[in-house]
């Protein structure tokens, strides 16, 4: 079951980051799930490399939004998305 609320969270939190990133239409339900994902993981690595604790579940949702467009300015940067 966890691994089904991981995929519908990864996907809204990567559909969410493409909208503020604006590569939405180059985006399909897959990648938003995959960047949603990765891009939580990178958030969540790089507050914890801040020294800053995602304690609650607002913070935790803006921790992973911001780990989802640092994920796509990165991607962006290496020309996989324009």
């Amino acid at each position: 079951m966890n691994w089904i609320v991981t995929i519908v969270i990864g996907g809204i939190v990567g559909w969410i980051g493409s909208k503020i990133m604006k590569t939405d239409a180059q985006m399909g339900i897959f990648a938003n799930v995959v960047v949603g994902i990765v891009g939580a993981s990178i958030g969540f690595w790089l507050a914890g490399m801040l020294g800053l604790a995602a304690t609650g579940p607002i913070t935790a949702w803006i921790v992973s939004i911001v780990g989802a467009m640092v994920l796509i300015f990165l991607l962006k940067a290496i020309g996989i998305f324009k």
